[in-house]
C-alpha cells in the first residue's frame, strides 16, 4: 500500500527536478556566455548546446500554447494524493516553491520566457557550438 508520505517523497523530488531544470536554462546561459568570454571550449560543445535550446525552447512553447509544465501537474497531482493542498512542508520544500512559482498575470511569463529564448537561440551566434 503506498502511503500518503511516498506520495509527498515523490512529489518534493520532482519539485528538486523542476529547479535543476530551471537552473540548467537559466546559469546554462550564463555559462555559455561567461565560458564564450573567458574561452571555454566546453561551453561550444554541441550537444550541451542542443540539451539548452531544446529546453528552452519546449518552455517558450508550453507558454504561447498555454500548457502547463508536465512537472507542475504531477507535482500536483502528487500532492493531492497525498492529501496535502499547500506547500506548508519542510523548509527546502518551501523554498523551492518560493524560488518556482510567482504570481503574475499569464502574459508576462509568455513575454519573459520569450526573450530569454531568444537570448538563448542569440548565444548561438554569439558563442557558436562546435
Amino acid at each position: 500500500m503506498v502511503t500518503e508520505q511516498f506520495y509527498l517523497i515523490l512529489a518534493d523530488a520532482l519539485l528538486v527536478l523542476h529547479v535543476l531544470f530551471v537552473a540548467f536554462v537559466v546559469l546554462g546561459l550564463v555559462l555559455i556566455l561567461l565560458g564564450g568570454a573567458l574561452r571555454w571550449h566546453w561551453v561550444r560543445n554541441v550537444w550541451f548546446r542542443r540539451a539548452h535550446l531544446v529546453a528552452i525552447g519546449v518552455v517558450v512553447l508550453q507558454s504561447w500554447l498555454g500548457v502547463i509544465c508536465p512537472l507542475t501537474t504531477w507535482e500536483m497531482a502528487l500532492r493531492r494524493k497525498a492529501g496535502a493542498a499547500t506547500y506548508d512542508g519542510s523548509f527546502v520544500q518551501h523554498w523551492l516553491h518560493a524560488i518556482l512559482y510567482y504570481d503574475a498575470p499569464e502574459w508576462v511569463f509568455i513575454v519573459v520566457y520569450s526573450l530569454f529564448g531568444a537570448l538563448v537561440l542569440a548565444s548561438w551566434f554569439l558563442v557558436r557550438p562546435r
